[in-house]
């Protein structure tokens, strides 16, 4: 390590040190937006350290889930240079690789926007892009500007580094044409198909000639298997499937893992159609990186939910069941997993409008809340935008009676308690920022663990 890096990232380290000593906020992240300003060539440096080089994961729905099925698959062969707080911006990117001296793979979770910059920098190994959903308008715009940022990272991706794409995403999928080092992965079960594409469905026409698609099977959101009747452009062929899949109500999901390297039977200990394919795009990445089969199913079946992703947390003689939602397609799968699995008597749905949130509130719009609204006795709305949620039920026919408006969460979470009766449980689906700062309300309680200080 040169002179000039060694004091640099002595410098950030020191900062970060003394940021969590004076009990500041920040200290995950701080170093890393010191030395990103400083010097971004360190992060360069940083990651051409790695023996093993570095993964790296993005996509609308499921990264921060896949980089931990990941890092279960993985913990056991590699030191990982993870960045398990969830801080998946270039700063946080680089204090992930600031922090972890003795690592041999970087696992970085990356949030879409910054995946070009990231990319660039630490030159991947591996690169696993799972799906491209609308959400954020206001910050990213419509998704084909996010896909034109993608493709120009992808085309100076070094030949030797394995693209892993979900080929059940028209855009996503398209960008691995042309390229020899490719897993494409996909969901091969025509039996969990919707009858149809959500009217919210995100992409709908193709990416060669701008006709409509059509569906034999249409998974999660505008996920599944396409093809274009006018140039006929299609789902390309899978080299690892989900099949034979059973989705056992809140408890698991059971399939067949079709890969080059043989079939297994995977038990994951999630629900939901979206799980499999998080788990589907961790065991390409997986493979792409040398884990055995037997490795992955060990890992998968071992897993437990990421922070806030069907979390559930024991809060005395009642249950928490915390799914979070963001966008329409991400909204749309944990309402169709609670149908599946049991609706909760009782609700707290909690919207905010902040940066991370995205300012824009309007997709609540296009989320189908209806299923899940005929079930449900009881709803407590919370967060900054309680009010538009109130009145996007209230437009849906939801009983005013059984409507509650309390835009603190704290106190949302309280009442949403109080209305449960002892051995009962809580459905909770907040939006990311309301997610941190309930789970915060949990920590504070001694109910959870901060989720930095977690054991992968």
């Amino acid at each position: 390590m040169g002179v000039r890096l060694t004091t640099e990232t002595s410098a950030a380290r020191l900062v970060g040190r003394l940021s969590r000593a004076v009990g500041r906020g920040g200290g995950t992240t701080l170093p890393g937006k010191l030395l990103w300003k400083v010097d971004p060539g360190a992060v360069d440096a940083l990651a051409a350290r790695l023996p093993a080089g570095v993964a790296v994961v993005s996509a609308t729905n499921g990264k921060t889930t896949t980089s931990a099925m990941l890092a279960r698959i993985l913990g056991a062969r590699y030191r990982l240079a993870w960045n398990n707080s969830g801080a998946n911006l270039a700063s946080g990117v680089a204090s992930t690789l600031l922090a972890a001296r003795d690592a041999d793979l970087g696992l970085l979770e990356v949030d879409e926007f910054a995946l070009p910059e990231v990319m660039r920098r630490v030159r991947p190994r591996v690169v696993s892009l799972g799906n491209l959903f609308r959400d954020q308008l206001d910050r990213y715009g419509e998704l084909e500007h996010i896909a034109d940022r993608w493709r120009t990272a992808v085309s100076t991706l070094p030949h030797a580094s394995m693209l892993v794409v979900n080929a059940d995403d028209p855009l996503v999928a398209e960008l691995a044409e042309g390229r020899d080092q490719v897993l494409r992965f996909g969901v091969d079960d025509p039996r969990l198909a919707r009858p149809a594409l959500q009217h919210a469905a995100d992409s709908k026409y193709c990416v060669r000639c701008g006709g409509p698609y059509t569906y034999a099977a249409a998974y999660v959101g505008h996920l599944g298997d396409y093809r274009c009747p006018a140039c006929g452009h299609a789902r390309p062929r899978l080299d690892l499937a989900a099949r034979s899949i059973d989705l056992q109500a809140l408890d698991a999901s059971v399939f067949d893992l079709v890969t080059p390297a043989g079939t297994a039977r995977v038990r994951l200990p999630l629900p939901g159609l979206y799980n499999v394919y998080n788990a589907l795009a961790a065991a390409s990445a997986a493979l792409a990186l040398d884990a055995s089969l037997d490795e992955i199913v060990a890992g998968l079946g071992t897993f437990t939910a990421a922070f806030g992703r069907f979390e559930r947390i024991e809060a005395g003689d009642r249950r928490i069941l915390m799914l979070l939602i963001k966008n329409p397609a991400g909204a749309n799968e944990a309402v169709r997993t609670l149908e599946e699995g049991g609706v909760p008597a009782t609700l707290v749905i909690a919207l905010n409008d902040r940066i991370a949130d995205g300012r824009d509130v309007s997709w609540i719009w296009d989320v189908d809340f209806e299923p899940l609204l005929a079930r449900v006795e009881r709803i407590v709305v919370s967060g900054e935008r309680a009010a538009e949620l109130a009145l996007r039920f209230t437009y849906s026919g939801y009983p005013p009676q059984q409507l509650e408006v309390i835009p603190d969460l704290r106190e949302a979470l309280d009442r949403g308690l109080a209305l449960v009766p002892a051995g009962g449980e809580l459905g909770v689906l907040p939006t990311y920022t309301a997610m941190l700062e309930l789970r915060q309300i949990a920590v504070n309680r001694g109910l959870v663990r901060p989720f930095w200080e977690e054991a992968p």
